[in-house]
């Protein structure tokens, strides 16, 4: 999924037991070669190019809160973003992917509103294409569908497809970078297709630390559309053991049609 709370997701499941079962998981030591060495597509925006490998299950999950001010209304929301990736083969997976649950308050003046509820959920494909050469770098293409399926208050409308372009390259210093174009079509009054991109550094602090900051536009539309977003976001990711992966990231928005800020907290866990 490609936007926070934005009207376009998910199913009817508790991401934070799901957090919880894989913390449990954390005090088992892992028994994985390098070669199966977690790689996630949380938490920043852009997402990799890799899958997970044949018949090898991998569950990410956070919390997630936005925070949010304009022209004197204010909005606060708390979500469970929830990815399970599922692996075909080598070069392929199947993703199931949820802001999970939701809850928005919006106030202006003396004026609450507290929505909660679950949301859409969107289904999809990853192929790993190509695998780095040289200069050129790894490749992965995904396809997702959002659905319209959650609670009213957080539901999109209809199916509403996108297709995304994963590259990464990665330099001998140990940094990384990873750049990801798509598009989205989305239903409704304002409906219509839209592009997005991202780009993302990611620099090793140690051997099992890593810090990225990333620029990314998860919409790029005209005005009558919802117009362009902007996020800088900056974080952390923690190799627990081969197989768990804890993170954090702070985003900000760029302009006025961008959340203003946003902060999630993750573990990810490859079975």
């Amino acid at each position: 999924m490609y936007s926070k709370i934005a009207p376009v997701r998910r199913t009817r499941f508790h991401a934070l037991s799901i957090a919880g079962a894989l913390a449990a998981l954390c005090a088992f030591p892992a028994h994985a070669d390098d070669k199966d060495q977690i790689v996630t597509d949380r938490p920043d925006f852009v997402e990799g190019s890799n899958v997970v490998g044949a018949g090898r299950l991998q569950i990410e999950t956070g919390l997630a809160w936005d925070r949010n001010a304009a022209q004197g209304v204010k909005e606060r929301a708390t979500y469970t973003p929830t990815l399970l990736r599922y692996g075909i083969s080598d070069t392929l997976e199947v993703r199931l992917e949820t802001d999970g649950r939701l809850q928005r308050t919006t106030s202006e003046g003396p004026l609450r509103l507290r929505e909660r509820g679950y949301g859409d959920v969107s289904l999809g494909v990853k192929w790993h294409a190509m695998d780095a050469v040289g200069n050129k770098p790894s490749v992965g293409v995904l396809v997702h569908a959002d659905l319209e399926s959650g609670s009213s208050a957080f539901r999109g409308d209809g199916i509403r497809p996108s297709v995304r372009v994963a590259a990464e390259w990665e330099f001998e210093n140990g940094m990384s970078m990873g750049i990801m174009p798509g598009l989205v079509y989305q239903r409704g009054e304002q409906g219509g297709v839209s592009g997005m991109f991202g780009i993302t550094f990611g620099k090793p602090i140690t051997e099992t630390l890593t810090s990225f900051f990333e620029l990314s536009s998860p919409q790029i539309a005209r005005s009558r559309r919802g117009g362009t977003e902007a996020v800088f976001t900056t974080g952390l990711a923690y190799l627990l053991t081969n197989t768990v992966q804890l993170d954090t990231a702070l985003s900000r928005g760029l302009n006025s049609r961008t959340t203003d800020y946003s902060f999630t907290i993750g573990i990810s866990v490859k079975l």
